[in-house]
């Protein structure tokens, strides 16, 4: 039984270990059940990879089977024909790079910045810097971004052959810069969305923090309208973000101060990863070992490492001084 979350990561690791794998009720207790069509595409980019055989890997399906061949890497392209999003089929492909014989090259295309996911900016300015100061080699090129419902973003990631050293993510240190990233489409250029989200944002940070604080902000063409906004905790030993998306009705600023509230509560913490990294990271603390904390347990955490686990990989989930240890 899996749900999505569990459909990438198996078939990750069977891509990893070379060991055949097979999901069943996929999705069960869904009111749609079966595969959606990103998952779908992260299926087709990760048997890319290693010429898996695939079968069951077709939307509505509730059963999906990998039979996984050699990491010889190469070059695909994946389109999720909706706004699915792009940076959870990246997620699926990214811990490739510890088994890779060669470089792998893949272009999807979908939704950048939608619910349920991080957005884009969380994955190139905070996941990938904390995997390549482990060990990680991987560049993402993003193209177009792509918003709900439409999507129409296409990102292009390059992985290769890496040697992953221990997450050792025990502390965080000292704060030592805050950014903010806001993004809209153009055809909210004329209301300032962008800028309102990061000047609001930034406003503030600064009465919140006493660091410096970076500020971006940008337009780009999209297929449907939207807006996201992104704060970026960066610690002496680790990063942390925290993003909101923009909707119909809910003005800029308050936008960004959704992002902003959620950076503080994670600061009051002593930990090390959020949420949604503590979650992400454990496929590299599977293959590498190491330890880091996180705020609270999440469901995510625990059916993710469990998963793991039946691949031979023990994850240690425990509470420790206020916070969940992750450790293996």
């Amino acid at each position: 039984m899996g749900g999505g979350q569990l459909v990438r990561t198996a078939a990750t690791f069977a891509a990893l270990t070379g060991e055949s794998v097979e999901v069943t009720d996929v999705r069960g207790a869904r009111e749609e059940p079966g595969l959606k069509r990103q998952h779908v595409a992260a299926l087709e980019a990760v048997a890319a990879a290693c010429d898996a055989d695939l079968a069951g890997a077709e939307a509505g399906s509730e059963r999906v089977a990998v039979d996984p061949g050699a990491l010889d890497g190469g070059e695909t392209r994946v389109d999720v024909g909706t706004a699915g999003s792009v940076p959870l089929i990246l997620d699926a492909v990214l811990p490739l790079a510890a088994r890779l014989e060669a470089p792998y090259r893949v272009t999807v295309s979908g939704g950048t910045d939608v619910q349920w996911a991080p957005p884009l900016d969380y994955l190139t300015d905070v996941k990938l810097p904390v995997l390549r100061a482990h060990g990680l080699d991987a560049s993402v090129t993003p193209t177009r971004r792509g918003f709900y419902p439409a999507g129409g973003g296409a990102v292009t990631l390059t992985v290769r052959p890496s040697t992953l050293t221990p997450l050792d993510l025990r502390e965080r240190g000292r704060l030592r810069h805050l950014a903010v990233e806001s993004a809209a489409s153009e055809s909210l250029r004329e209301a300032d969305v962008a800028e309102r989200q990061a000047d609001a944002a930034v406003e503030a940070l600064q009465s919140t923090a006493a660091v410096p604080v970076l500020r971006e902000s940008a337009y780009d063409e999209t297929a449907s309208s939207g807006s996201v906004v992104t704060v970026v905790a960066a610690y002496e030993h680790a990063r942390a973000g925290f993003s909101a998306l923009g909707e119909r009705g809910t003005p800029a600023e308050a936008v960004a101060e959704g992002a902003v509230e959620s950076f503080r509560a994670f600061d009051r913490t002593p930990a090390s990863a959020d949420a949604h990294l503590a979650d992400q990271l454990l496929p590299y603390l599977a293959l590498a070992g190491g330890v880091y904390t996180t705020p609270e347990r999440t469901a995510h955490l625990e059916t993710h490492a469990d998963l793991l686990g039946t691949f031979g990989f023990d994850v240690d989930v425990a509470d420790a001084d206020g916070v969940v240890r992750v450790s293996r």
